[in-house]
This record gives C-alpha cells, structure tokens and sequence, in this order.
C-alpha cells in the first residue's frame, strides 16, 4: 500500500472554503475509487489553518488515478488558492488497523 500526508498551511480567513471542496472530495475518494482505502482530513488543534490529508492508495497508479477523477480536479479549481504552502510525505504502509 501507498500512503502520502499532505500537509497544508492555509491562507486565513479561508479554512471553510477549503473544507466545503476537499470534504467531499475525500468522501468521494474513498466511496468512489476502488484503490482509495483511506482519505482523512485531520486539523491541527493548535493551528486551525493547519490541515493534514492523511491518504492511503493500493499503490502509486492508484493515486495517479485519482488525480484523473472529476472530483479531484473540481476540489483542485477551488482549494489551490487557498493554499499558502503545502508539503507531501510519501510512505510505504506496513500495517492497517482494521475497523473495529
């Protein structure tokens, strides 16, 4: 399994118009992509314009998927100015916990 965290230091003043395209988006992910196992959108609580995407794919074509997909590139047009800096760790899984 593929995994990135995506760290995103938002503009202020547009936490909620962030949220409001990359909710759904994550929802989506997981609903929609087969090779989408885990999009989690987490907020730092010390910094509320703070946010990690915490992502988990079958592997790397299943993330270059889910840049093709129609969700992805609508919350893409909306969130992109909203991001004043942004930084991707990109991991290996070596265990999931399943749910329980």
């Amino acid at each position: 399994m593929y995994c990135i965290i995506v760290q995103t230091r938002l503009k202020p003043g547009t936490r909620e118009r962030f949220l409001e395209a990359m909710l759904p988006n994550a929802e989506a992910s997981v609903r929609e992509e087969p090779g989408c196992h885990a999009f989690d959108v987490i907020e730092d609580r010390d910094e509320p314009d703070l946010i990690h995407l915490y992502e988990i794919y079958t592997d790397q074509q299943a993330l270059v998927a889910h840049k093709e997909t129609s969700h992805y590139k609508e919350s893409r047009a909306i969130v992109n100015e909203l991001i004043a800096e942004q930084k991707v760790i990109r991991a290996d899984v070596l265990a999931m916990n399943p749910e329980r």
